[in-house]
Protein backbone atom coordinates (compact mmCIF):
# COMPACT_ATOMS: atom_id res chain seq x y z
CA UNK A 1 0.00 0.00 0.00
CA UNK A 2 1.63 3.42 -1.08
CA UNK A 3 2.28 5.91 2.27
CA UNK A 4 -0.21 8.28 1.00
CA UNK A 5 -2.98 5.91 1.40
CA UNK A 6 -1.48 4.18 4.87
CA UNK A 7 -1.56 8.02 5.92
CA UNK A 8 -5.63 8.37 4.59
CA UNK A 9 -6.30 5.70 6.65
CA UNK A 10 -4.64 6.70 9.87
CA UNK A 11 -6.29 10.19 9.35
CA UNK A 12 -9.66 8.44 9.06
CA UNK A 13 -9.09 6.42 12.23
CA UNK A 14 -7.79 9.41 14.69
CA UNK A 15 -11.01 11.33 13.08
CA UNK A 16 -13.28 8.52 13.66
CA UNK A 17 -11.72 7.89 17.52
CA UNK A 18 -11.92 11.74 18.38
CA UNK A 19 -16.15 11.79 17.15
CA UNK A 20 -16.46 8.57 19.29
CA UNK A 21 -15.72 10.12 22.28
CA UNK A 22 -17.22 13.74 21.61
CA UNK A 23 -20.74 11.97 20.46
CA UNK A 24 -20.02 9.79 23.85
CA UNK A 25 -19.43 13.04 26.28
CA UNK A 26 -22.14 14.60 24.46
CA UNK A 27 -24.70 12.05 24.48
CA UNK A 28 -25.42 12.72 20.89
CA UNK A 29 -27.07 10.38 18.08
CA UNK A 30 -24.63 9.43 15.19
CA UNK A 31 -24.09 11.93 12.34
CA UNK A 32 -25.65 14.59 14.87
CA UNK A 33 -21.99 15.59 15.57
CA UNK A 34 -21.27 19.06 14.41
CA UNK A 35 -23.82 18.60 11.29
CA UNK A 36 -24.39 21.56 9.70
CA UNK A 37 -27.65 21.28 7.67
CA UNK A 38 -28.77 25.00 7.78
CA UNK A 39 -27.57 27.50 4.95
CA UNK A 40 -27.43 30.23 6.73
CA UNK A 41 -25.55 28.60 9.38
CA UNK A 42 -23.09 27.21 7.18
CA UNK A 43 -22.27 31.02 5.15
CA UNK A 44 -22.57 32.27 8.67
CA UNK A 45 -19.44 30.39 9.84
CA UNK A 46 -16.88 30.08 6.28
CA UNK A 47 -17.50 34.93 6.46
CA UNK A 48 -16.46 34.68 9.88
CA UNK A 49 -13.56 32.77 9.28
CA UNK A 50 -12.84 35.25 6.64
CA UNK A 51 -13.36 38.37 8.48
CA UNK A 52 -11.45 36.93 11.02
CA UNK A 53 -8.38 36.34 8.71
CA UNK A 54 -8.77 39.64 7.35
CA UNK A 55 -8.80 41.39 10.75
CA UNK A 56 -5.52 39.68 11.88
CA UNK A 57 -3.77 41.24 8.82
CA UNK A 58 -5.02 44.27 9.35
CA UNK A 59 -4.81 44.62 13.49
CA UNK A 60 -1.59 42.51 13.60
CA UNK A 61 0.31 43.94 10.80
CA UNK A 62 2.85 40.73 11.25
CA UNK A 63 4.69 39.84 8.26
CA UNK A 64 3.38 36.30 8.03
CA UNK A 65 0.66 37.85 5.93
CA UNK A 66 2.87 38.82 3.25
CA UNK A 67 3.82 35.17 2.73
CA UNK A 68 0.87 33.65 3.47
CA UNK A 69 -2.25 36.23 2.56
CA UNK A 70 -5.48 35.84 4.11
CA UNK A 71 -7.41 34.66 1.28
CA UNK A 72 -4.57 31.67 0.70
CA UNK A 73 -5.21 30.73 4.25
CA UNK A 74 -9.25 31.12 3.91
CA UNK A 75 -8.05 27.92 0.95
CA UNK A 76 -6.44 26.11 3.45
CA UNK A 77 -8.59 26.59 6.71
CA UNK A 78 -11.44 25.63 4.99
CA UNK A 79 -9.96 22.42 3.19
CA UNK A 80 -8.71 21.30 6.83
CA UNK A 81 -12.43 21.82 8.32
CA UNK A 82 -13.88 19.45 5.04
CA UNK A 83 -10.87 17.25 5.65
CA UNK A 84 -11.17 16.69 9.48
CA UNK A 85 -15.21 16.64 9.81
CA UNK A 86 -15.29 14.56 7.06
CA UNK A 87 -18.74 13.67 5.93
CA UNK A 88 -19.95 16.30 8.69
CA UNK A 89 -18.85 19.79 7.36
CA UNK A 90 -20.74 19.71 3.96
CA UNK A 91 -22.78 23.02 2.14
CA UNK A 92 -26.69 22.51 2.37
CA UNK A 93 -28.23 21.03 -1.70
CA UNK A 94 -29.13 24.71 -1.74
CA UNK A 95 -25.83 26.43 -1.52
CA UNK A 96 -24.41 24.25 -3.99
CA UNK A 97 -26.19 25.46 -7.27
CA UNK A 98 -25.38 29.14 -5.90
CA UNK A 99 -22.00 30.05 -5.73
CA UNK A 100 -22.18 30.78 -9.50
CA UNK A 101 -24.17 33.96 -8.72
CA UNK A 102 -22.15 36.14 -7.00
CA UNK A 103 -19.00 35.02 -8.95
CA UNK A 104 -20.07 37.03 -12.13
CA UNK A 105 -21.58 40.28 -9.40
CA UNK A 106 -17.53 40.10 -8.23
CA UNK A 107 -16.14 40.10 -11.94
CA UNK A 108 -18.21 42.85 -12.72
CA UNK A 109 -17.48 44.79 -9.85
CA UNK A 110 -13.38 43.75 -10.15
CA UNK A 111 -13.62 45.32 -13.49
CA UNK A 112 -15.07 48.41 -12.78
CA UNK A 113 -11.49 49.18 -11.95
CA UNK A 114 -9.85 48.33 -14.69
CA UNK A 115 -9.72 51.92 -17.23
CA UNK A 116 -8.18 50.48 -20.40
CA UNK A 117 -7.40 54.36 -21.07
CA UNK A 118 -5.30 54.67 -17.66
CA UNK A 119 -3.62 51.01 -18.80
CA UNK A 120 -2.16 52.56 -21.90
CA UNK A 121 -0.51 54.55 -20.13
CA UNK A 122 2.12 52.04 -19.21
CA UNK A 123 3.77 52.34 -22.57
CA UNK A 124 4.28 49.72 -25.22
CA UNK A 125 7.52 48.20 -23.95
CA UNK A 126 5.28 47.36 -19.99
CA UNK A 127 2.44 45.95 -21.97
CA UNK A 128 4.83 44.07 -24.28
CA UNK A 129 5.84 42.51 -21.12
CA UNK A 130 2.84 42.12 -19.45
CA UNK A 131 1.33 40.53 -22.68
CA UNK A 132 4.99 38.33 -23.14
CA UNK A 133 4.51 36.48 -19.43
CA UNK A 134 0.56 36.33 -20.41
CA UNK A 135 1.39 34.16 -23.62
CA UNK A 136 4.61 32.32 -21.95
CA UNK A 137 1.96 31.22 -19.11
CA UNK A 138 -0.50 30.00 -21.64
CA UNK A 139 2.05 28.18 -23.70
CA UNK A 140 4.10 26.40 -20.52
CA UNK A 141 0.55 25.26 -19.52
CA UNK A 142 0.16 23.72 -22.73
CA UNK A 143 3.27 22.30 -22.44
CA UNK A 144 3.17 20.62 -19.41
CA UNK A 145 0.06 19.31 -19.97
CA UNK A 146 1.50 17.33 -22.65
CA UNK A 147 3.87 15.81 -21.02
CA UNK A 148 2.26 15.56 -17.55
CA UNK A 149 -1.36 14.09 -18.69
CA UNK A 150 -0.41 10.44 -18.16
CA UNK A 151 0.26 11.19 -14.38
CA UNK A 152 -2.08 14.23 -14.14
CA UNK A 153 -5.01 12.15 -15.98
CA UNK A 154 -6.55 13.15 -19.32
CA UNK A 155 -9.50 15.50 -18.04
CA UNK A 156 -6.49 17.45 -16.17
CA UNK A 157 -7.09 20.02 -18.33
CA UNK A 158 -9.89 21.71 -17.20
CA UNK A 159 -8.63 22.38 -13.79
CA UNK A 160 -5.45 23.41 -15.36
CA UNK A 161 -7.71 25.76 -17.18
CA UNK A 162 -8.92 27.12 -14.29
CA UNK A 163 -5.14 27.68 -12.80
CA UNK A 164 -4.56 28.94 -15.67
CA UNK A 165 -7.39 31.58 -15.30
CA UNK A 166 -5.60 32.61 -12.20
CA UNK A 167 -1.91 32.73 -13.12
CA UNK A 168 -3.44 35.43 -16.03
CA UNK A 169 -5.58 37.21 -13.60
CA UNK A 170 -6.27 36.26 -10.19
CA UNK A 171 -8.81 34.09 -8.11
CA UNK A 172 -11.99 35.79 -9.48
CA UNK A 173 -10.58 34.44 -12.95
CA UNK A 174 -10.21 31.16 -11.89
CA UNK A 175 -13.84 31.03 -10.24
CA UNK A 176 -15.52 31.98 -13.86
CA UNK A 177 -13.56 29.50 -15.52
CA UNK A 178 -14.51 26.74 -13.27
CA UNK A 179 -17.89 28.14 -14.05
CA UNK A 180 -17.75 28.12 -17.50
CA UNK A 181 -15.99 24.54 -17.92
CA UNK A 182 -18.47 23.22 -14.44
CA UNK A 183 -15.24 21.89 -13.03
CA UNK A 184 -16.34 19.45 -9.99
CA UNK A 185 -14.71 20.50 -6.68
CA UNK A 186 -12.13 17.16 -6.52
CA UNK A 187 -10.34 18.64 -9.50
CA UNK A 188 -10.61 22.51 -8.08
CA UNK A 189 -8.74 21.26 -5.41
CA UNK A 190 -5.76 20.38 -7.36
CA UNK A 191 -5.88 23.66 -8.67
CA UNK A 192 -6.27 25.24 -5.43
CA UNK A 193 -2.96 23.40 -3.73
CA UNK A 194 -1.25 24.37 -6.80
CA UNK A 195 -2.14 27.60 -6.53
CA UNK A 196 -0.86 28.18 -2.94
CA UNK A 197 1.98 26.17 -2.90
CA UNK A 198 3.78 27.17 -6.05
CA UNK A 199 2.29 30.77 -5.95
CA UNK A 200 4.13 31.55 -2.96
CA UNK A 201 7.18 29.95 -3.96
CA UNK A 202 7.25 31.66 -6.80
CA UNK A 203 6.66 35.17 -5.11
CA UNK A 204 9.88 34.70 -2.20
CA UNK A 205 11.86 33.99 -6.13
CA UNK A 206 11.00 36.97 -7.58
CA UNK A 207 11.67 39.20 -4.68
CA UNK A 208 14.99 37.36 -4.18
CA UNK A 209 15.81 38.42 -7.97
CA UNK A 210 15.52 41.90 -7.29
CA UNK A 211 19.15 41.67 -6.40
CA UNK A 212 20.05 40.47 -9.64
CA UNK A 213 18.27 43.33 -11.39
CA UNK A 214 21.52 45.60 -12.54
CA UNK A 215 23.08 42.56 -14.00
CA UNK A 216 20.10 41.61 -15.52
CA UNK A 217 19.47 44.85 -17.17
CA UNK A 218 22.86 44.70 -17.86
CA UNK A 219 23.06 41.32 -19.76
CA UNK A 220 19.49 42.35 -21.94
CA UNK A 221 20.82 46.03 -22.39
CA UNK A 222 17.58 47.31 -20.98
CA UNK A 223 16.94 50.99 -21.06
CA UNK A 224 14.67 52.04 -17.63
CA UNK A 225 14.39 55.79 -18.19
CA UNK A 226 10.90 55.84 -19.07
CA UNK A 227 9.97 54.30 -15.92
CA UNK A 228 9.91 57.09 -13.75
CA UNK A 229 7.77 59.31 -15.91
CA UNK A 230 5.46 56.84 -16.65
CA UNK A 231 5.24 56.42 -12.27
CA UNK A 232 4.66 60.01 -12.02
CA UNK A 233 1.60 60.43 -14.33
CA UNK A 234 0.00 57.41 -12.48
CA UNK A 235 0.42 59.02 -9.03
CA UNK A 236 -1.01 62.60 -10.13
CA UNK A 237 -4.01 60.20 -11.68
CA UNK A 238 -4.20 58.54 -8.56
CA UNK A 239 -4.45 61.85 -6.05
CA UNK A 240 -7.18 62.75 -8.44
CA UNK A 241 -9.64 60.42 -7.04
CA UNK A 242 -9.09 59.60 -3.13
CA UNK A 243 -13.12 59.48 -2.45
CA UNK A 244 -14.11 56.52 -0.08
CA UNK A 245 -17.05 54.28 -0.11
CA UNK A 246 -20.15 55.44 1.20
CA UNK A 247 -23.58 53.72 1.82
CA UNK A 248 -24.94 55.76 -1.92
CA UNK A 249 -22.09 53.76 -3.35
CA UNK A 250 -22.09 50.42 -2.36
CA UNK A 251 -25.72 50.00 -2.58
CA UNK A 252 -26.19 51.53 -6.25
CA UNK A 253 -22.61 49.13 -6.94
CA UNK A 254 -24.53 46.32 -5.19
CA UNK A 255 -28.12 47.00 -7.00
CA UNK A 256 -26.41 47.38 -10.65
CA UNK A 257 -24.11 44.33 -10.57
CA UNK A 258 -26.66 42.44 -9.36
CA UNK A 259 -29.27 43.09 -12.40
CA UNK A 260 -26.36 43.38 -14.59
CA UNK A 261 -25.47 39.67 -13.60
CA UNK A 262 -28.97 38.40 -13.70
CA UNK A 263 -30.02 39.67 -17.14
CA UNK A 264 -26.06 38.47 -18.50
CA UNK A 265 -27.27 35.12 -17.33
CA UNK A 266 -30.42 35.24 -18.79
CA UNK A 267 -28.83 36.47 -22.81
CA UNK A 268 -25.91 33.80 -22.20
CA UNK A 269 -28.84 31.56 -21.23
CA UNK A 270 -30.73 32.80 -24.99
CA UNK A 271 -27.07 32.49 -27.00
CA UNK A 272 -26.48 29.11 -25.80
CA UNK A 273 -25.01 26.89 -28.39
CA UNK A 274 -24.86 29.77 -31.13
CA UNK A 275 -20.74 29.49 -31.29
CA UNK A 276 -18.60 26.16 -30.86
CA UNK A 277 -17.22 26.27 -27.10
CA UNK A 278 -19.19 29.18 -25.85
CA UNK A 279 -21.79 27.39 -23.87
CA UNK A 280 -24.80 29.18 -20.77
CA UNK A 281 -22.27 29.75 -18.50
CA UNK A 282 -19.40 30.91 -20.92
CA UNK A 283 -21.44 33.82 -22.65
CA UNK A 284 -22.65 34.53 -19.46
CA UNK A 285 -18.79 35.28 -18.15
CA UNK A 286 -18.43 37.15 -21.57
CA UNK A 287 -21.17 39.21 -21.34
CA UNK A 288 -20.25 40.76 -17.74
CA UNK A 289 -16.87 40.80 -18.82
CA UNK A 290 -17.51 43.41 -21.50
CA UNK A 291 -19.88 44.92 -19.37
CA UNK A 292 -17.62 46.10 -16.40
CA UNK A 293 -14.93 47.25 -19.34
CA UNK A 294 -17.83 49.65 -20.30
CA UNK A 295 -18.79 50.65 -16.70
CA UNK A 296 -15.03 51.21 -15.99
CA UNK A 297 -14.89 54.08 -18.74
CA UNK A 298 -17.97 56.05 -16.98
CA UNK A 299 -18.41 57.74 -14.14
CA UNK A 300 -19.61 54.45 -12.43
CA UNK A 301 -15.90 53.28 -12.47
CA UNK A 302 -14.86 56.18 -10.69
CA UNK A 303 -17.33 55.49 -7.61
CA UNK A 304 -15.94 54.20 -4.77
CA UNK A 305 -16.47 50.89 -3.03
CA UNK A 306 -16.36 48.18 -6.06
CA UNK A 307 -12.95 47.16 -4.42
CA UNK A 308 -14.48 46.69 -0.97
CA UNK A 309 -17.74 44.49 -2.79
CA UNK A 310 -15.96 42.72 -4.98
CA UNK A 311 -13.28 41.93 -2.29
CA UNK A 312 -16.14 40.54 -0.44
CA UNK A 313 -17.86 38.81 -2.86
CA UNK A 314 -14.47 36.97 -3.30
CA UNK A 315 -13.46 36.19 0.14
CA UNK A 316 -17.35 34.67 0.22
CA UNK A 317 -17.36 32.45 -3.16
CA UNK A 318 -13.63 31.51 -2.40
CA UNK A 319 -14.19 30.07 1.00
CA UNK A 320 -17.58 28.47 0.02
CA UNK A 321 -16.04 26.46 -3.14
CA UNK A 322 -12.85 25.72 -0.87
CA UNK A 323 -14.78 24.01 2.17
CA UNK A 324 -16.10 21.48 -0.24
CA UNK A 325 -12.60 19.97 -0.81
CA UNK A 326 -10.60 17.87 1.10
CA UNK A 327 -6.82 16.88 1.15
CA UNK A 328 -7.74 12.98 1.48
CA UNK A 329 -8.83 13.67 -1.99
CA UNK A 330 -6.09 15.00 -3.11
CA UNK A 331 -3.91 11.28 -3.69
CA UNK A 332 -2.03 12.90 -7.02
CA UNK A 333 -0.89 16.65 -5.56
CA UNK A 334 2.72 15.68 -5.55
CA UNK A 335 2.12 15.14 -9.17
CA UNK A 336 0.08 18.30 -9.48
CA UNK A 337 2.85 20.23 -7.41
CA UNK A 338 5.59 19.16 -10.03
CA UNK A 339 3.19 20.25 -12.79
CA UNK A 340 2.93 23.78 -11.24
CA UNK A 341 6.47 24.09 -10.90
CA UNK A 342 7.77 23.07 -14.00
CA UNK A 343 4.90 25.68 -15.24
CA UNK A 344 6.61 28.21 -13.40
CA UNK A 345 10.02 27.03 -15.05
CA UNK A 346 8.85 27.17 -18.45
CA UNK A 347 7.34 30.76 -18.35
CA UNK A 348 10.39 31.96 -16.86
CA UNK A 349 12.95 30.43 -19.25
CA UNK A 350 10.69 32.36 -22.26
CA UNK A 351 10.32 35.10 -20.47
CA UNK A 352 13.92 35.65 -19.93
CA UNK A 353 14.41 34.69 -23.60
CA UNK A 354 12.24 37.53 -24.61
CA UNK A 355 13.42 39.81 -22.44
CA UNK A 356 16.85 39.37 -24.25
CA UNK A 357 15.39 39.38 -27.70
CA UNK A 358 13.26 42.78 -26.50
CA UNK A 359 15.40 44.30 -24.12
CA UNK A 360 13.23 44.02 -21.48
CA UNK A 361 14.27 45.17 -18.02
CA UNK A 362 13.98 42.96 -14.60
CA UNK A 363 11.35 45.17 -12.80
CA UNK A 364 8.75 45.30 -16.25
CA UNK A 365 9.56 41.18 -16.17
CA UNK A 366 8.78 40.17 -12.93
CA UNK A 367 6.06 42.78 -12.31
CA UNK A 368 4.61 41.14 -15.32
CA UNK A 369 4.96 37.84 -14.48
CA UNK A 370 3.49 38.52 -10.64
CA UNK A 371 0.63 40.74 -12.17
CA UNK A 372 -0.34 37.43 -14.27
CA UNK A 373 0.28 35.04 -11.13
CA UNK A 374 0.09 36.48 -8.24
CA UNK A 375 -2.78 39.45 -9.09
CA UNK A 376 -3.16 42.50 -7.25
CA UNK A 377 -2.62 41.04 -3.64
CA UNK A 378 1.74 40.50 -4.46
CA UNK A 379 2.24 43.11 -8.11
CA UNK A 380 2.40 45.99 -6.11
CA UNK A 381 4.18 44.82 -3.15
CA UNK A 382 7.23 43.60 -6.30
CA UNK A 383 6.74 47.12 -7.67
CA UNK A 384 7.19 48.55 -3.92
CA UNK A 385 10.32 46.61 -3.34
CA UNK A 386 11.66 48.23 -6.54
CA UNK A 387 10.51 51.71 -6.12
CA UNK A 388 7.80 52.88 -4.03
CA UNK A 389 7.03 55.52 -6.67
CA UNK A 390 6.15 52.17 -8.67
CA UNK A 391 3.65 51.03 -6.72
CA UNK A 392 0.78 52.40 -9.26
CA UNK A 393 2.56 50.42 -12.49
CA UNK A 394 1.98 47.00 -9.88
CA UNK A 395 -1.70 47.93 -9.71
CA UNK A 396 -2.88 48.62 -13.25
CA UNK A 397 -0.60 45.57 -14.45
CA UNK A 398 -2.57 43.42 -11.83
CA UNK A 399 -6.10 45.25 -13.01
CA UNK A 400 -5.20 44.10 -16.65
CA UNK A 401 -4.94 40.76 -15.46
CA UNK A 402 -8.60 40.61 -14.54
CA UNK A 403 -9.42 41.59 -18.02
CA UNK A 404 -7.77 39.07 -19.98
CA UNK A 405 -7.48 35.98 -17.25
CA UNK A 406 -10.89 34.41 -18.17
CA UNK A 407 -11.08 34.44 -21.78
CA UNK A 408 -7.09 33.48 -21.63
CA UNK A 409 -7.84 30.39 -19.22
CA UNK A 410 -10.65 29.61 -21.69
CA UNK A 411 -8.87 29.68 -24.95
CA UNK A 412 -5.64 27.74 -23.00
CA UNK A 413 -7.55 25.16 -21.75
CA UNK A 414 -9.78 23.87 -25.36
CA UNK A 415 -6.16 24.09 -26.77
CA UNK A 416 -5.13 21.80 -23.84
CA UNK A 417 -8.43 19.76 -24.30
CA UNK A 418 -7.18 18.94 -27.93
CA UNK A 419 -4.70 17.44 -26.66
CA UNK A 420 -5.79 15.43 -24.30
Amino acid sequence: MPDYEIYGSVVYEIVDIVKTIVRKKLHKKKGDWFMITNGFTYIAVLVFIAALLVWLQRYTKSKFFDYAPPIVLLYLITMILCTLVHGTWRPPSCLLRAEKQPAVCMIFLMLLRCDIRKIIKLGPKMLGGFFAASVSISLAFIATFAIMKGPLGAEAWKALGALCGSWMGGSGNMIAVQAALDIGEADMAYALVVDSIDYSIWVMFLLWAINLAPKFNKWVKADTTTLDEVSRRLEEDAKGNEDKASFVNLIFLLGLALVISAFGQDIGAALNGAMPFLDKATWTVLLITLSGLIGAVTPVGRMAGSTELSNLLLYSVVALLASRASFLELTDAPAWILAGFMILAIHGIILVLLAKIFHLDMFTCGVASLANIGGSASAPILAGAYSGALVPVGVLMALMGYVIGTAGGLITANIMALLA
